[in-house]
């Protein structure tokens, strides 16, 4: 059967962007400070990181008085540090590298926001900017499970022998949820074309 690209629009629905107007407005703008700031400062040396994300956010556009600036630095820059995904954000680590190929009957095609490779263990993770987070991986939007287990599969292929770990970064927090391999199981898209309740 023909090939059809991976959109969340056929994975399952996507939940609500938060409103860009009244009282989500400080979310939304907040949760895209934090996405740039997570793509920015992993391309620094880690001494420069703290100094550049107040650099950032002093930047009247983003209109922040002292008190929320430094709150949000200190956030982001946790989870820059947290141990567990300290790769991600490494030198060496890469920013929105493409990827595509066939999961099943399903053409894969995306970006991974930022993935890190190295010679035992591939560690790829996505950002979600403007959405609230859920309370654990399980109750994540079947959608957003079914991209990460997509990718995970090809990343399977590209480098085999090595473990594939995957995460999402929730900006609205932030938060980091490791997937587990057992969840992303239950979720491959891999019968969507004979499946003609996905047309």
């Amino acid at each position: 059967p023909a090939t059809r690209p991976l959109a969340p629009s056929r994975l399952g629905e996507e939940p609500a962007v938060l409103s860009p107007a009244g009282a989500d407005d400080v979310r939304f703008r907040r949760g895209r400070i934090v996405h740039r700031l997570l793509q920015l400062l992993p391309e620094l040396p880690v001494a420069r990181r703290a100094a550049a994300a107040r650099r950032f956010l002093a930047d009247p556009a983003h209109g922040l008085d002292a008190t929320a600036r430094e709150a949000l630095a200190a956030e982001v820059l946790a989870v820059l540090a947290d141990a567990a995904f300290a790769p991600i954000f490494a030198p060496g680590s890469r920013a929105e590298v493409p990827i595509a190929g066939l999961v099943g009957q399903v053409a894969v095609s995306g970006q991974i926001d930022r993935l890190a490779i190295g010679s035992e263990e591939i560690l790829a993770v996505d950002f979600k900017t403007n959405r609230a987070p859920p309370a654990a991986p399980e109750t994540a939007a079947p959608a957003y499970l079914a991209q990460m287990a997509a990718y995970r599969a090809l990343l399977r292929r590209a480098f085999p022998g090595r473990r594939v770990r995957t995460a999402l970064v929730w900006t609205d927090g932030p938060r980091l949820m490791a997937l587990p391999d057992a969840l992303l199981d239950r979720h491959l898209p891999a019968r969507l074309d004979s499946d003609p309740s996905t047309t």
